[in-house]
């Protein structure tokens, strides 16, 4: 008989034997889900998402509400990690979901829950790999539907539920997976982190407690119809771990607190401001290209207030032009800044239609930003999403900068702990975040 694909994850899933290396650069994942964490949950940053969230869905009353806080807290910047072949944020459902366990798991050693979060984060890889590349594209939030799928098996790793549990755990995720990205530049998108992160908590617990449910062919089935036809089902499985996905193509993790689709055409500005200077009087009009279909994401074209600018390529153009920096307090729920507003409206999008539809290609996406002057001339410079990737973000010095609000002794402890030195680190970053 042959194993189905749930089977053959399940088993793969408790073999995997992640390195030194992706321990490190998982515990750099750690930092920087803390850093976009606890402006929020510390109330550093006001949410107005957040008061009516724990109101309906108190997380002292249950482990899944404590997983849904969590999950929605990290991704309510919009600063937390991304991941190009899952195209979504990961670690916000993984480690959201992770935590949220730990309570139930007292004696977890820290290697043992970071071995779980690299898993996690090879499966959502692989999920984006497998899905294909019309997921996305037909409207669905990758965050939310792979995720739950992703964070799901993070748990059942963690947890080690045997395969046939397992099996049932996944089936479980896959059937509960859904997310718009219709409901970006609200905070339903961030809603959606802590959703799939609910949803692990859900299926693990309901597989461990019994519950029936298919263990064959739910996968497939996921796949084969949010595929849309383009789904390629091995790629889940072949080549797992060669290398981890969390080193290659690994997490990008955000230097600007905006879509991440807007961070090469800010880099852009930036360059053209340092050239140009910030006297912007003798500029008439902005055009930014890209290749067609690269700005599903940051489809905001007039945003009314700093989270629906998140998504706008103008704003944030306009905004790295005018003030040559990218500042997390001009991206809250307050209306939007007359001046960066006035100049954004100046901005046109410009799709390159002789570079490969972004669907096809998503690694080759580009945006160059074109400034002409009222003189007739015009300067131009183009910044790759790839370029934009390599540039090394120092997730300890974002930390400290969105805490920097925080007495120094604290961030100094938070900040020793997140080194996962030893399994009472873990559980003390698990007891800071603990349940309200």
């Amino acid at each position: 008989m042959n194993i189905s694909l749930s089977g053959q994850l399940a088993r793969t899933l408790a073999d995997s034997q992640p390195g030194s290396d992706e321990r490190d650069r998982a515990r750099e994942g750690l930092i920087d889900y803390f850093a976009c964490l606890l402006p929020v949950q510390l109330g550093l940053i006001q949410d107005s998402g957040l008061a009516p969230l724990c109101a309906v869905f108190p997380a002292a009353r249950s482990t899944e509400n404590h997983a849904l806080q969590l999950g929605y807290m990290s991704h309510a910047l919009d600063f937390d990690d991304y991941h190009a072949t899952f195209r979504g944020h990961p670690t916000t459902v993984v480690l959201s979901t992770l935590l949220a366990l730990l309570g139930d798991q007292p004696g977890s050693a820290a290697e043992d829950f970071l071995d779980a979060y690299i898993v996690g984060v090879e499966l959502a890889g692989r999920l984006g790999k497998a899905i294909g590349t019309r997921h996305y594209a037909a409207g669905l939030h990758s965050t939310a539907t792979l995720g739950v799928i992703a964070a799901t098996g993070a748990a059942c790793r963690l947890l080690r539920l045997t395969h046939e549990q397992t099996e049932i755990a996944l089936g479980l995720a896959a059937t509960q997976a859904s997310g718009l990205r219709a409901q970006f530049g609200s905070a339903a998108k961030a809603l959606h982190a802590g959703l799939a992160a609910r949803g692990a908590v859900n299926s693990v617990e309901l597989a461990r407690a019994g519950f029936a449910a298919q263990r064959h062919g739910v996968l497939e089935a996921f796949l084969a119809t949010l595929g849309y036809g383009v789904e390629r089902p091995g790629d889940l499985l072949a080549g797992w771990g060669a290398p981890w996905r969390i080193i290659a193509p690994g997490l990008e993790f955000k230097r600007y607190p905006t879509c991440g689709g807007t961070h090469s055409a800010a880099e852009a500005a930036f360059v053209l401001r340092e050239r140009l200077g910030a006297d912007l009087d003798a500029l008439q009009h902005i055009e930014v290209s890209f290749p067609p279909g690269a700005d599903t994401a940051a489809n905001i074209t007039a945003p009314v207030n700093g989270v629906q600018a998140r998504f706008s390529l103008e704003y944030v153009i306009a905004d790295a032009l005018l003030n040559g920096a990218i500042s997390l307090q001009r991206y809250g729920e307050e209306p939007v800044d007359t001046q960066i507003a006035a100049l954004a409206a100046r901005v046109r999008r410009v799709p390159d239609p002789t570079a490969p539809a972004d669907e096809l290609d998503p690694e080759r996406r580009f945006h160059r930003v074109t400034l002409f002057m009222v003189d007739g001339t015009s300067h131009s410079h183009c910044v790759t999403r790839l370029e934009t990737a390599a540039a090394p973000t120092d997730v300890l010095a974002k930390l400290r900068t969105n805490l920097r609000s925080l007495p120094e002794a604290r961030l100094a402890a938070i900040s020793a702990d997140l080194q996962l030195a030893d399994d009472a680190a873990l559980h003390r970053l698990a007891s800071l975040i603990s349940c309200q």
